[in-house]
């Protein structure tokens, strides 16, 4: 699978935007999918992620109630819709496909993660 995000950019603190990951090379209906961030100095941050169904979502603490994540099975497109956005949101975010069984599973933990896009810049200024 590839993966190609898009949506980063330059935005005051208290914006919005909203990133998308376009999957490509396999059905990514047989992936739940995920976005994680790494900010410069610091480790890799889980932000969201969403089962195979789209039912299930699972979500940072640290972006709870601000973020939202959905998936176009048909666009073959994951989306994370980014509101109230604060400088210490500014990071590298990536998108990322889970091959995974269970139609519902919607895991936070990389290492279960196969294959990652390049990354969209996001920078929140305050």
């Amino acid at each position: 699978v590839q993966l190609v995000e898009s949506g980063g950019g330059l935005v005051q603190a208290g914006g919005s935007l909203r990133l998308s990951c376009v999957a490509s090379g396999r059905p990514s209906t047989n992936y739940a999918m995920g976005w994680f961030r790494q900010a410069p100095g610091k480790e890799r941050e889980s932000v969201a992620a969403i089962s195979r169904s789209g039912g299930s979502k699972n979500y940072g603490d640290s972006v709870k109630g601000r973020f939202t994540i959905s998936r176009d099975n048909a666009k073959e497109t994951v989306y994370l819709q980014m509101n109230s956005l604060k400088p210490e949101d500014t990071a590298v975010y990536y998108c990322a496909a889970h091959f995974v069984i269970d139609y519902n599973r919607a895991s936070l933990d990389p290492d279960l993660y196969d294959f990652w896009g390049q990354g969209t810049q996001v920078t929140v200024s305050s």
